[in-house]
């Protein structure tokens, strides 16, 4: 789990240092090709970041809930994962 936690946080780092870089070239007026290349660097990075981050949540919270066998807390766990699901989708 360590090294997932590590490469979901490698990833939000990424993404965060390209998104200075965009504003910066925005801010300098550079070619807009260069601009969308590096918004779709950053919209990959989080896009890998959410699905470890979803990977992780089921292997977790979500097994953890069922195991319980509380049938509220099960159908809340789904609930959950389908709202983040059609977020995630649109």
């Amino acid at each position: 789990m360590k090294n997932e936690k590590d490469r979901i946080i490698i990833n939000l780092k990424k993404s965060r240092t390209h998104i200075d870089k965009i504003i910066q070239m925005v801010e300098e007026d550079k070619e807009c090709i260069s601009i969308m290349q590096q918004n779709l660097a950053v919209i990959g990075l989080l896009r890998s970041s959410h699905e470890m981050l979803l990977h992780r949540h089921l292997k977790t919270c979500f097994a953890k809930a069922f195991s319980t066998g509380n049938q509220g807390t099960k159908n809340r766990m789904i609930e959950e994962v389908i709202s983040v699901s059609k977020l995630f989708n649109r």
